[in-house]
């Protein structure tokens, strides 16, 4: 869960209920504890040394689950973008007993208080993290970026590289980066706009204490923070395309928002005083969307939580996988830490770069990864719904008797649902006989941190 911040705990007993209420994973067994143990002192072997190549890492300053390390170079008029990957795999063996508990969690598991990791933190945030504590071993992608940010994977090999700085979002200069960063960037995302990609990343959620009583506000995104994940998306759409062209591999595909979630996406824009002009489209006005500005943020959240569900197929003859909110052909490899499925698509882009088959294993898996990282999806998107009715509730709490002013943005079998007009708020209500862009004046009934969500009832 990475879409609300907790640091003042307003949430800690509610939290431990969702946490038994969805069997969030306590910790390890002993067993795949001891196994961490063990593979976190296997040496690299395999790996050129790039040690000599400055990297750094960019992430929250208190992450420590470090992914990803980068550097980049000028080549003629490209920007070459070397990648660097925790080499999982080479910890994690097929079927042993941390290849067996990583399947049956599928991806890491993030709580305002804390997070399930996929792996031990022997290996997540020790010997496979590539933390600026020493050489690690990872699999570096170097994705050649042109001028109009058009990418290709050009090569992939397994290195020992060395961080020589743990950057961090919120206090990183621009001096701290490697020379061409923003430029790199900012291809990427005139790249994004020329093919008319409508990925929106919304800030944060955070609790925050006003007055003794604690309040949802957003967390704006530093734009460090942005360019950060333009090198990520580059990598990423490099890789898809080197494995849609090796007729393999596994893809996260994504459907166009169907005419009913555009037209509930309406209604909530108009709930918050939004000017969605008539002719454009949800991907144009997606463009014109600032996440410092309170209502724009809370319009992008809505926009994620009305798309349709990203999901991962893998290849398929005759069936061109599709991301359309990336307009682009698209796959997960820079996150292995933390999904399970990055972890083989790592492996089959290092083969296939290198004129080797798929591995077998990695075949194997795409079959049924789909399978195990939709459930780790559904359980996620069902944790971060849970967590957000809780902190509505707190927030919510002692304000009973209240009215409030809400449009109506979906109707369905059971009911109504609503968004207020003044809070990033969406709730369900009885209410008989209206449509989609009501307005309603309601209530609020109930808001009890014990038994969220918040219930509302209508007045007018």
């Amino acid at each position: 869960m990475k879409t609300l911040i907790d640091p003042r705990n307003a949430l800690s007993q509610g939290l431990a209920e969702l946490r038994v209420r969805f069997k969030v994973p306590a910790g390890f067994p002993p067993q795949v504890l001891a196994a961490a143990k063990a593979a976190a002192q296997r040496a690299p072997a395999e790996h050129v040394d790039r040690t000599d190549r400055p990297f750094v890492t960019l992430d929250p300053a208190t992450s420590t689950d470090l992914d990803q390390a980068f550097a980049i170079e000028a080549s003629g008029g490209d920007l070459l973008l070397h990648y660097a990957i925790a080499d999982v795999s080479w910890f994690v063996r097929d079927g042993d007993l941390l290849d067996q508990e990583a399947w049956k969690r599928g991806a890491t598991l993030y709580l305002p208080d804390g997070k399930a990791s996929l792996y031990p933190r022997e290996l997540s945030e020790g010997a496979a993290s590539l933390l600026p504590t020493g050489p690690r071993p990872a699999v570096v992608f170097t994705v050649r970026v042109g001028p109009c940010g058009e990418v290709r994977l050009d090569g992939v090999e397994r290195a020992l590289i060395r961080s020589v700085a743990k950057l961090a979002y919120d206090t990183v200069t621009p001096a701290e980066l490697p020379a061409g960063f923003a430029e790199l960037a900012e291809r990427v995302r005139d790249a994004e706009a020329r093919r008319r990609a409508s990925r929106v990343d919304p800030p944060e959620q955070e609790v925050v204490m006003v007055d003794g009583r604690p309040q949802l506000r957003f967390r704006p995104r530093s734009p460090a923070e942005d360019q950060n994940a333009a090198l990520s998306l580059a990598t990423n759409l490099a890789v898809a395309a080197a494995l849609q062209a090796g007729r393999t591999g596994l893809f996260r595909v994504m459907p166009e928002p169907d005419a009913r979630a555009v037209k509930r996406l309406r209604q909530t824009a108009k709930a918050f005083g939004l000017a969605w002009p008539p002719m454009a489209s949800l991907a144009q006005y997606e463009l014109t969307l600032d996440p410092a500005d309170p209502k724009d943020a809370a319009f992008m959240l809505a926009i994620r939580r009305a798309s349709t569900a990203a999901s991962y197929v893998p290849y398929s003859e005759g069936a061109p996988p599709w991301h359309a909110a990336m307009a682009a052909t698209y796959a997960h490899a820079t996150a292995p830490l933390r999904r399970l499925a990055d972890r083989y698509v790592v492996d089959t882009a290092l083969a296939i770069a290198n004129g080797r088959p798929t591995p077998p294993a990695a075949a194997e898996a795409f079959a049924k990864l789909p399978k195990v990282m939709a459930r780790a999806d559904a359980q996620a998107g069902q944790i971060d719904r849970a967590v957000i009715d809780l902190a509505e509730s707190v927030m919510l709490h002692g304000r009973e008797g209240e009215s409030f002013r809400a449009v109506v943005t979906d109707i369905d079998e059971r009911g109504a649902r609503m968004q207020l007009c003044e809070l990033p708020v969406v709730a369900r209500i009885t209410a008989h006989k209206v449509e989609v862009g009501d307005e309603l004046q309601v209530r609020l009934a109930a808001a009890n941190p014990q038994a969220p969500p918040a219930v509302f009832e209508r007045i007018a």
